[in-house]
């Protein structure tokens, strides 16, 4: 039998098939045409975006930073500019021990470059480029630039480094910078998001000191840079720019040619001082013995020289003006005066027997050598330093009544200088006690306690700062400043100047009279008390006050004898001084530690600095190599003008080692000059000459020339 098709059967189901598969294709169009419409109108703006930044590379550009310079405009810190081989981990094509070894074939690496290298990694994230080497030379350069295609993800950038050209001088003043590490970037990440921005590139930051206290103002602003690129990341062409902006110049009130007479006086003790001007808190000194060389941290200091640092007995990296707590010895006896006169404990007329003791139930608290100065008034108790006087005045004012009268001169609080990390010391009372300790038996005061803080003993401790800042305010008649170092701030576009914030404090209410007791009592310590040999021939009226603290106590039937103990037991000689007598310009305090008496080594120091303030002299030869062994009295030799000294001798001059790049390089100069060498290289060939490679590198290295030109020091 024969079967007939259904032709129209089979037409139907083709019809079918083919309209379902219009429709597919129908569907599948449509899609098309609305991701199409998608891509190009509702996600147009944000996809052109992505891909013009795909071609656009925007690097910030690191401004310069501010110069920090003293009084007369020398200048202490300032900036140039080198090349550094530099090695991003991310970028690696083989492992980085393997690069770091062949790189060592090209450049000189150290072992201590290696140290470092693997320090800044550990605070630093897998995709920063992290230097390896620092202030490469021209040979250096040429020799990478040449052999630049062997080596993915390492380059040669252009970095700005930071240079104090005195070395050691000032150092605790200064402070140094440091690469930011990663708990200084958790802190910054809580920063307003502007402040935040402007560091962007940037790799330093202050670490101490003005560097520290006053990194807004040197940072300068960051400006950026709009830079195309290839497909393969390298630079074509600068598209737009917007200039950094230079930090601001900080202008110290110190004179770096008297810090620098000081620091020579100290020789190799250890100490400090602080002078300051009573009219406006200014510091016209501010010394700590011994010193370090800031410039070892500009870089990354080397493990040798941070062990050395660190572990020296002689602590270098201690700021002992800032943070050494001191007893103050017989230096605290003129505050201790002001404050019975204040309380009506006793007038300046009453008279006290000093027999060379004082006893205080079974104990017997001893004076100078045990011998008595017999019937003494306050302003004799002050010129020979009574301490049966000042015993006696303890333990009738009590220890709260004292904290009360002194706490407002700054003793046993910051005194708000423009320093960060200024110690607290101690200034003693029933309440202080309680904080202080844990255990219910040593947070209880003990009347026998209170007489030892008369002469300046016991628990009080306070540093050179706050010695020098109650001397001021004493002196001046109870007008009070918080210290500055800083004298203004100029802002080297447009040149604006203005002085460094701060808050006018409340004058104390002292009473001329009484001021005047005490300036008269200092002033005859200088004619005819502890200090009369020292101040011999002064061309000026000054008061001072020697002071002698223990730095080991001695036992209340032992004699003190320096011969029988080591240098570090010995005690410290201290002086506090100001002048001219009638309108105060100068006050300061000196410690020298484990040096005797204070006429022995602290007050030759204070009687120089004191002839370089007011009558422009500076100590012969002879005279320093004196005062440097604690054997000087009145100064030796043929005095020099002030004038005819010259600056202290450059330590580190700041110019730039060979091969070194323009001041005002940034990161997209240096990420172009790495770029453009290495293109000069490769069509140089493998056996292109070092010179040739050089060349092109210094070309493509060269950026926009610093806009500030610095103060040179004269």
């Amino acid at each position: 039998m024969i079967e007939l098709r259904n032709v129209e059967q089979e037409l139907e189901r083709f019809r079918t098939r083919l309209i379902v598969a219009a429709l597919v294709v129908l569907v599948c169009f449509g899609l098309l045409v609305m991701r199409l419409v998608h891509l190009q109108i509702v996600t147009h703006d944000e996809l052109s975006t992505q891909a013009e930044n795909n071609r656009i590379a925007v690097v910030p550009i690191v401004p310069n930073r501010g110069l920090i310079v003293d009084r007369n405009g020398v200048v202490l810190a300032d900036n140039y500019s080198a090349y550094t081989l530099e090695i991003n981990r991310s970028q690696l094509a083989v492992p980085l021990d393997e690069v770091i070894d062949q790189l060592a074939e090209v450049v000189e690496i150290q072992p201590r470059d290696r140290r470092r290298f693997r320090r800044l990694m550990e605070d630093s994230k897998s995709f920063e480029s992290l230097p390896i080497r620092t202030k490469l030379s021209d040979a250096e350069v040429a020799r990478f630039t040449a052999q630049r295609y062997r080596f993915p993800g390492v380059e040669i950038k252009a970095r700005l480094f930071r240079n104090y050209p005195y070395g050691e001088l000032a150092s605790h003043v200064l402070g140094y910078i440091g690469r930011i590490n990663q708990a200084e970037k958790a802190a910054m990440d809580d920063w307003p998001e502007e402040e935040y921005a402007n560091y962007r590139g940037t790799e330093i930051i202050g670490k101490l000191g003005i560097e520290q206290r006053y990194e807004r103002e040197l940072h300068g602003i960051t400006g950026v840079e709009e830079v195309e690129t290839s497909a393969g990341g390298r630079p074509v062409r600068r598209l737009r720019s917007e200039p950094s902006s230079p930090g601001n110049t900080v202008r110290l009130a110190l004179d770096i040619k008297l810090q620098a007479m000081i620091e020579r006086l100290f020789g190799d003790r250890r100490g400090a001082l602080v002078a300051i001007d009573p009219r406006n808190g200014e510091i016209l000194a501010f010394v700590s013995k011994p010193t370090f060389d800031p410039n070892l941290f500009v870089d990354g200091i080397d493990q040798d020289s941070w062990k050395e640092l660190n572990e020296s007995i002689d602590k270098p990296l201690l700021n002992r003006a800032l943070k050494g707590t001191y007893p103050p010895g017989s230096t605290f006896k003129p505050f201790m005066a002001i404050a019975a006169l204040n309380t009506g404990k006793r007038s300046a007329t009453q008279v006290i027997n000093d027999n060379g003791s004082f006893m205080f139930g079974n104990h017997r608290f001893r004076s100078h050598g045990d011998s008595g100065l017999g019937p003494v008034d306050m302003v004799k108790s002050i010129v020979l330093s009574s301490n049966v006087y000042y015993y006696s005045l303890a333990n009738e004012m009590g220890v709260d009544l004292m904290h009360q009268q002194l706490e407002p001169f700054g003793f046993g609080r910051r005194t708000g200088i423009d320093l960060d990390g200024e110690a607290t010391g101690d200034l003693p009372s029933t309440e202080w006690k309680r904080r202080k300790y844990k255990r219910p038996d040593q947070q209880r005061w003990y009347a026998g306690e209170t007489i030892s803080l008369g002469i300046g003993q016991g628990y009080n401790n306070f540093t050179m700062v706050q010695m020098a800042h109650a001397m001021a305010t004493l002196v001046s008649g109870g007008q009070r400043h918080e210290p500055r170092v800083v004298h203004e701030i100029e802002n080297v576009v447009t040149h604006e100047r203005r002085p460094p914030p701060g808050e006018p404090l409340e004058a104390l209410p002292l009473k001329p009279e009484h001021v005047e007791v005490i300036r008269r009592a200092l002033h005859g310590v200088t004619v005819e008390g502890t200090s009369t040999r020292v101040f011999a021939g002064a061309g000026y009226a000054s008061g001072g006050k020697t002071g002698t603290a223990q730095a080991k106590s001695v036992g209340q039937n032992e004699k003190y004898n320096a011969a029988r103990l080591t240098e570090y037991f010995r005690d410290h000689s201290l002086y506090t001084a100001f002048a001219p007598l009638d309108q105060p310009t100068v006050a300061l305090a000196v410690i020298v530690e484990n040096a005797g008496f204070g006429a022995e080594a602290a007050a030759p120091i204070a009687r120089r600095v004191l002839d370089y303030l007011l009558s422009g002299l500076y100590p012969s030869e002879e005279d320093f190599e004196l005062a440097r062994i604690g054997k000087a009295g009145a100064p030796v030799g043929q005095q020099r003008r002030v004038a005819d000294i010259a600056l202290p001798t450059l330590m580190n001059a700041g110019i730039a080692t060979p091969g070194a790049a323009s001041g005002a390089a940034s990161g997209a100069a240096s990420g172009a000059a790495s770029g453009a060498a290495s293109g000069a290289a490769a069509k140089a060939g493998s056996s292109a000459t070092a010179a040739t490679a050089a060349t092109a590198a210094a070309v493509a290295t060269k950026a926009t020339s610093d806009k500030t030109a610095p103060i040179r020091p004269r």
